[in-house]
């Protein structure tokens, strides 16, 4: 890039921001829910500022060098930001593309000279365009953090341990059981057990839409932890489809306490515990 350009673009700083926030303004998809205008400009300024600042004639297009790391990084937390503010990558996207396209009209109108206008242009297109797609992978990276995020948080809400008794505690299983939510609902049952000594746990599969041999170790092997940690466990919620099921598939549950409904299953807690529950009559004045 010759000494020229990087002079004109320099200049024409403010006129490139300018027809940069026309074009975002003007665009139908702007999501003025997410992000303010003053924050938009904001955004805008200080990545035009950084940029232009760093388009120098000796290393313009190679962006692994060091005079480009503060451009990337405005770019990369600009890119975070949208993904946790729940931007598309579309959306973010034009962000990019519509900066280029401000750089590159302000080109056409300030070089007259074809040849120079094409050799300029080409870089100029080919640095936004390498800037496009760190944008975008900083972006994806963002999306998988909060979707992460969200698993995470998710899994502890569906795989909540309620201490429903003193030394009673059940755990219902709501969703589809794999290994990885097995390894959650262990190590949070294990972790109720030691707070709270409990000695009976109950696993409500009610909410588990099918069981299969898979599913079934799974149950198995929590039942095998827990009795570790000196606690009985019972599972309950076992309905006559999945009771079929379970026969077809040959699995052995024989030597694991199992019931009905939640109900059953506290009332056998209960029994264990020799604990009696009665129903008590208010008397009347």
């Amino acid at each position: 890039m010759s000494f020229n350009l990087h002079k004109l673009l320099q200049k024409q700083k403010k006129n490139i921001l300018e027809l940069w926030m026309k074009n975002q303004l003007a665009d139908e998809g702007l999501r003025e829910d997410l992000i303010s205008n003053e924050d938009l400009r904001g955004q805008s300024e200080e990545l035009i500022s950084s940029l232009v600042n760093n388009l120098t004639s000796n290393d313009m297009e190679d962006l692994d060098g060091d005079n480009w790391n503060p451009v990337i990084e405005i770019l990369g937390g600009i890119a975070i930001t949208r993904a946790r503010q729940g931007f598309s990558p579309r959306e973010t996207g034009r962000f990019v593309f519509s900066l280029k396209d401000a750089l590159l009209s302000i080109l056409q109108k300030e070089i007259s000279d074809p040849k120079v206008l094409f050799e300029e242009s080409s870089k100029i297109s080919r640095v936004m365009d390498n800037l496009s797609i760190i944008t975008f992978e900083t972006f994806i990276k963002g999306r998988e953090e909060v979707i992460l995020r969200q698993t995470d948080e998710i899994a502890e809400i569906s795989t909540p341990v309620i201490r429903v008794w003193d030394g009673i505690l059940a755990l219902p299983i709501i969703g589809t059981l794999d290994s990885s939510r097995t390894q959650i609902v262990m190590e949070n049952l294990l972790q109720e057990i030691v707070e709270t000594g409990s000695s009976i746990a109950i696993l409500d599969i009610s909410g588990v839409p099918a069981v299969d041999s898979l599913v079934a170790q799974h149950l198995i092997k929590t039942v095998s932890a827990t009795r570790l940690m000196g606690a009985e466990c019972i599972i309950s919620g076992i309905r006559p489809e999945i009771a079929q099921t379970v026969v077809h598939l040959g699995i052995d549950l024989s030597n694991i306490i199992t019931k009905a409904s939640l109900a059953t299953a506290l009332a056998y807690a209960f029994k264990v515990l020799k604990l009696e529950v009665k129903r008590t009559t208010i008397a009347k004045n």
